[in-house]
């Protein structure tokens, strides 16, 4: 029970990014950038130890294991703050949200690690809250293609991420994973921020911006959904199947929503509690799985 109550705390930090995000004025690209820096600087003293304690345990090839990860991470943060901007934003949580579907899949393909039956009909079930609740503001419009498509693409980016975590859950400490991820992956969106500011698209400076509230929001940012959030989901990744730490970050619109009706006072429709009470029907019939398919 102990590593689902973690993984569930993981689920509940990484809500949090959204109260943070819509309070922040920063650009999404520097946003994504900072508060992968600061995860990953406030997180190197953990990495430095682990590499003490585990002498000789990453090397070049490891490091070279963790470029795909930092890349599809990093990608994944701008793409969808950005498609969130020309979509509505129940399409682009919708999408989203989609990634225990493409998660079986790339378990297959890279671990050979395939669904049990109960973990498919708890992911059906989990999903189709998720349908639910963004079908009832899903927005087909031929203008949001490109918000859209942006959202796909960070669904399967994250998706790939999760998988990769999985994958590299052989390394000696989630630290020495973690951390150079982090940091790589904030040196891939500086790049992309100072590409954008060049091109005149990235704004430096928020204008009109309480600098102190600025700082605030990202250090949480960094601290809170992404050291704790990411952390505690890679964390997982090791010791729980991909798919069973699929469903349970869909719990996250379940916390966001909790979260955005008790700070910024969006009120969830009757709709909200209907979707949330399938995604935990569907979690239950996952956790009640064999122990012996959920954990190695």
């Amino acid at each position: 029970m102990l590593p689902y109550i973690i993984v569930l705390c993981g689920v509940f930090a990484g809500s949090t990014s959204v109260i943070f995000l819509k309070l922040s004025q920063t650009d999404p690209v520097l946003l994504s950038a900072y508060r992968m820096l600061v995860a990953g600087i406030v997180m190197l003293p953990l990495f430095l130890r682990a590499k003490k304690n585990h002498p000789g345990a990453i090397g070049r090839k490891d490091l070279r294991r963790i470029l795909w990860p930092a890349f599809f991470l990093a990608v994944h943060f701008i793409t969808w703050m950005i498609g969130a901007r020309f979509t509505p934003a129940a399409n682009s949580t919708l999408i989203v949200m989609m990634v225990p579907i493409v998660m079986p899949f790339l378990m297959w393909f890279l671990l050979r690690e395939l669904i049990s039956r109960r973990e498919t009909i708890g992911t059906l079930l989990s999903m189709l809250g998720v349908i639910l609740i963004g079908l009832m503001d899903y927005q087909f419009n031929p203008q949001y293609a490109l918000g859209d498509a942006l959202s796909f693409g960070s669904m399967a980016l994250l998706a790939l991420y999760m998988a990769l975590g999985r994958l590299n859950r052989d390394f000696a400490s989630v630290y020495l994973y973690i951390v150079p991820v982090f940091l790589l992956g904030g040196l891939i969106c500086l790049v992309f921020a100072g590409v954008g500011i060049a091109a005149g698209l990235v704004e430096p400076y928020p204008v009109g911006a309480n600098t102190w509230v600025e700082i605030g929001l990202i250090l949480s940012l960094g601290l809170i959904p992404t050291v704790l959030g990411h952390g505690i989901i890679n964390y997982s990744l090791r010791i729980l199947r991909g798919q069973v730490v699929a469903i349970f970050n869909l719990g996250q619109f379940i916390f966001a929503g909790i979260l955005g009706a008790l700070i910024l006072e969006e009120i969830p429709t009757t709709v909200f509690y209907i979707a949330s009470l399938l995604t935990v029907a569907g979690a239950i019939i996952v956790i009640r799985a064999a122990p012996a398919r959920l954990m190695e």
